[in-house]
């Protein structure tokens, strides 16, 4: 998901991936029984204005979308729930996953996700779209979940004994959530593989909740060849509120240290801030476009660079299908300026734009489609993804290895990053070469 500071979201990712955070109750105002009604009409009329007004597509996926409005305000509600769950049923008409309504507690975890100060367990989590089934995506380095011995790929089938079978993602969420000093028990299902066979390990864990100190970017210098000299190795999670700040201390320290490429990793990174990504580009491309967006009406909203990259040295990304939204915009703008080379596989392809609106008539939110957005050369990357220019797949068993032993993502027990390596010590040679021939 992408956030910007006007309030531009670019959707979730193909996992769904929810950092596990605490945030209070969402706040529900007694009324009378005539007073929800009101005012539960009023916040669905809202959010059908919105849609009427904003959506990217003006036919409103072929529905009748003032029928529609009649047909929603000519109901009874009686209760909140009941006007969310009617909101959301109106909403499904346009078939988009992205335009979507966030009860008030919903919408505070959204508003928190981003902003890169958590309370909670330290997990990313996501939901497997057949089987329903919750998974951890990656503990985070150091919280609670990471020194209890949670593992990437683990399968969470309980949660203080509730069964997530029928569970969706952002209810796993809610009940994981809770307050610093409180515990939760999850119930983890892990397969381990033993030669041929594959044993499966039901254990509970439980775990305090705790803040969770968050750091997007991690960083390292790697010296493995004396005549290469020095490459800066640098991991972005998510584009959060430190995101920039943090790359722009990683890319001076290792400039300092006199690193002559970098291998910049997206990998499973599902976005974040929308003016992170753009200023992050420009951190690495001088000159010309980063993004465009085009509404209904095909305005164009361009966002360019501003001179004032900070290195211009051989640069390499590796993505992959986890990575989405804001890594998509970084990931397409560097390989459409041909200041990178991609390895990996084909990122997720998210290209539309969603505004987040914070609704007049309850504490609730909703995230409309306002738009798609564009590569530097025009490229609509929605469903398509990004490919590579350099393909390098990893098997299940090196994807099992190294979600069950982070330290070892960004080493040379890491296949990918080992291609990124060559790539890169190739972009590196080729420079020195033609750094030599030009000296008179």
């Amino acid at each position: 998901m992408i956030i910007s500071k006007r309030g531009l979201i670019l959707g979730c990712t193909a996992m769904a991936v929810t950092t596990v955070a605490v945030i209070g109750a969402g706040i529900h105002l007694s009324h009378s029984q005539s007073l929800y009604s009101d005012s539960s009409k009023e916040l669905v009329d809202e959010v059908w204005q919105i849609v009427y007004r904003e959506y990217v597509d003006g036919t409103f996926n072929g529905k009748d979308w003032r029928a529609i409005r009649q047909e929603y305000l000519g109901r009874t509600y009686n209760t909140d729930e009941e006007a969310y769950e009617a909101i959301r049923e109106m909403l499904k008409n346009l078939d988009d996953p992205y335009t979507r309504f966030m009860d008030p507690e919903q919408f505070q975890n959204m508003k928190i996700d981003t902003s890169g100060e958590l309370t909670g367990v330290g997990i990313q989590i996501r939901q497997d779209e057949e089987t329903g089934k919750i998974f951890v995506e990656s503990p985070i380095e150091g919280s609670p979940a990471f020194r209890a011995g949670i593992y990437g790929g683990d399968t969470i089938i309980k949660i203080d004994g509730i069964t997530t079978e029928g569970m969706t993602l952002e209810e796993a969420v809610s009940k994981i959530r809770g307050i610093r000093g409180t515990e939760v028990i999850l119930t983890i299902l892990r397969e381990n593989k033993e030669g041929e066979e594959i044993k499966e390990e039901i254990k509970d864990f439980p775990i305090i909740r705790d803040i969770i100190q968050i750091h997007p970017v991690s960083f390292k210098v790697i010296d493995h060849n004396s005549d290469l000299g020095k490459i800066g190795y640098i991991r972005l999670n998510q584009f959060s509120a430190q995101a920039s700040g943090e790359m722009d201390d990683a890319i001076a320290d290792l400039e300092d240290q006199g690193v002559k490429g970098y291998v910049l990793d997206l990998r499973s990174n599902p976005g974040g801030l929308l003016s992170a990504s753009i200023e992050i580009a420009r951190m690495w491309i001088d000159d010309g476009t980063i993004v465009s967006t085009v509404n209904r009406q095909g305005t164009v909203d361009v966002e360019s660079a501003n001179h004032r990259a900070l290195s211009d040295k051989p640069l390499v990304v590796l993505v992959d299908g986890g990575s989405a939204s804001a890594s998509e915009i970084l990931s397409g703008a560097l390989q459409d300026h041909h200041r990178a080379k991609l390895v990996g596989t084909k990122t997720f392809g998210k290209g539309l734009v969603q505004s987040v609106k914070e609704l007049n008539h309850s504490q609730a939110g909703m995230a409309v489609t306002i738009a798609k957005y564009l590569t530097p050369n025009g490229r609509d990357i929605n469903k398509e993804g990004i490919h590579p220019d350099i393909i390098s797949e990893l098997s299940d068993e090196e994807r099992q290895t190294l979600s069950r032993d982070r330290n070892l993502i960004g080493t040379f027990d890491d296949p990918q990053f080992v291609k990124a390596w060559d790539v890169l010590s190739d972009e590196i040679t080729a420079q020195n070469s033609s750094t030599r021939q030009a000296r008179p």
